[in-house]
């Protein structure tokens, strides 16, 4: 059984994942709108939800609601696990999760879904919302950070293809001409002062 399978029969989908993440998506360099963020976002769930690591924790969540609400978790009453002042552990277990998908950053991201609970977080217990939560977060950074990236790279990529040499089809090398023409205005004052 994968991940997304035992999620799936908690009533949690992957469209429900990547629609959660979607409520609080901000356009970004290499992510400007929904359907990439959304195309970045499955193939990341994906990796995410694919990882042994994650399912343990995710997991353990789950298996920890269910110990709470048969109060099995000694010590924690159901008016403390449903009620406030609530659990700490629980924002404990999303922030792990969302740090170890997406480092630190993956916090900050997760303190954003937490307080919002957009989409399927509003649906979930008090410690599986925090689980999902931690997974859609970790996620959801991972998706600005690689869009950031590939943005970059192609943004390099396109100023070296314009500043680069170029084989002439004599052999010769030659530039692309506004690489040169700062570099040829001064050679021509150079001319200019010598006469």
């Amino acid at each position: 059984m994968s991940l997304l399978e035992y999620l799936e029969e908690r009533g949690i989908t992957l469209d429900d994942l990547v629609n959660t993440a979607l409520e609080l998506f901000v356009p970004h360099p290499g992510v400007e709108n929904d359907k990439e963020a959304a195309r970045i976002l499955r193939e990341e769930f994906m990796d995410a939800l694919s990882d042994v690591n994650v399912s343990c924790m995710v997991v353990a969540c789950f298996r920890a609601e269910e110990d709470a609400r048969a109060g099995l978790i000694p010590g924690l009453s159901n008016e403390r696990f449903m009620g406030r002042p609530g659990l700490v552990a629980d924002e404990l277990l999303g922030m792990a999760i969302a740090c170890y998908i997406a480092g630190v950053k993956g916090i900050f991201e997760f303190i954003r879904f937490d307080q919002a609970k957009p989409g399927v977080l509003k649906k979930l217990g008090p410690i599986s919302n925090d689980a999902i939560g931690g997974l859609i977060a970790g996620v959801s950074s991972n998706m600005y950070t690689r869009a950031l990236r590939e943005y970059h790279i192609r943004k390099l990529t396109s100023n070296e293809e314009n500043s680069s040499p170029m084989r002439t089809s004599q052999g010769r090398f030659r530039r692309n001409k506004s690489y040169f023409s700062k570099k040829q205005t001064k050679r021509e004052r150079g001319n200019k002062l010598k006469k």
